[in-house]
């Protein structure tokens, strides 16, 4: 039946996919989603009652018209879509069905958005606006200085523990995005920072015991730092630097990729970099240098509004 079946592909993601806990969450909502909309709407019957088999194209679009309605973003009913191809992907694998019935549905075309990104001299700005103030003030320099000189994500900047970070060779070993492993380096500031932070990362560890590991970036009470608060320290940050934009941390890692390719640095090393499994992906940072280009051919040539 439809409903152990969900609950099989469930299994599946926490236990052998071992997606984080966001995914896991994400996958389980959408599903549990088109699970109440057979019950209530499409089918009218208890859960208990649908077979697996009986789920069809025409139900999935019909789902996905349902979320239309209900007002939707064309990305939000896109990434309920891949839900769905998932989870009759794993039940076709597993001979629950035959064929995966949500491969001939077409998700709705969506304009993706060029990453935001600031100029060198503002993530220079934001970078050493986390140096002065409050006691935390090292550690968030430190954090600030890591996820630009290396474009980590926030996940996997959390995610680090002291010994992923070699300070003599300037490199950390992280997990991205599919549980693959990358050895990432970076610079003098950030080692500096490193170096300047870790006193007191070992006064909030000391003499406690703890059932994490031994991470990197920790919060008051010696424990991991979170995504929140890595954002909050981003926040903190622009402010200080007077920065009016709208970053976030994953800017920090946009920008890290944008100034290399300025720089003169390939796609194939920003992709390594970056942990992307597609150069198709890499490749949105050459639009991003096209438009720096543009912006500033606009503001210096004294034929630019004329002709562009």
């Amino acid at each position: 039946m439809l409903e152990s079946d969900f609950q099989s592909f469930v299994a599946y993601l926490e236990k052998e996919r071992d997606v984080s806990p966001h995914t896991l969450k994400a996958y389980r909502a959408d599903g549990e989603k088109f699970l109440e909309f057979l019950t209530t709407v499409f089918l009218a019957r208890p859960l208990e009652e649908i077979a697996t088999t009986e789920i069809d194209t025409l139900a999935i679009r019909s789902f996905l018209a349902s979320l239309r309605k209900q007002g939707l973003s064309k990305t939000s009913i896109s990434r309920h879509l891949s839900s769905l191809r998932a989870l009759f992907a794993f039940l076709k694998r597993e001979g629950r069905i035959e064929t995966n019935p949500a491969l001939l549905v077409s998700a709705p075309k969506t304009e993706k958005p060029l990453p935001h990104v600031l100029s060198v001299d503002e993530a220079a700005a934001v970078v050493e606006a986390g140096e002065e103030g409050e006691r935390f003030a090292l550690r968030n320099h430190a954090v600030l200085e890591l996820l630009y000189a290396t474009g980590l994500r926030v996940s996997e900047l959390v995610g680090l523990n002291l010994a992923d970070v070699d300070l003599g060779t300037k490199q950390v070993r992280t997990i991205g995005k599919g549980r693959k492993e990358r050895i990432v380096p970076f610079g003098d500031k950030a080692l500096a920072s490193l170096e300047e932070y870790l006193p007191l990362r070992r006064d909030l560890r000391r003499g406690r015991a703890f059932r994490d590991r031994d991470p990197l970036f920790v919060n008051a009470r010696g424990t991991r730092l979170t995504d929140r608060s890595v954002r909050r320290i981003l926040a903190q940050a622009l402010s200080e630097a007077d920065v009016n934009r709208d970053a976030s941390p994953h800017s920090l890692r946009h920008s890290f990729a944008t100034h290399l390719l300025a720089a003169g640095a390939d796609l194939r090393t920003i992709q390594e970099l970056l942990g992307h499994a597609s150069l198709a992906t890499t490749q949105r940072y050459t639009h991003l240098d096209a438009e720096r280009l543009l912006e500033v051919y606009r503001k210096a040539h004294p034929k630019a509004k004329s002709e562009v």
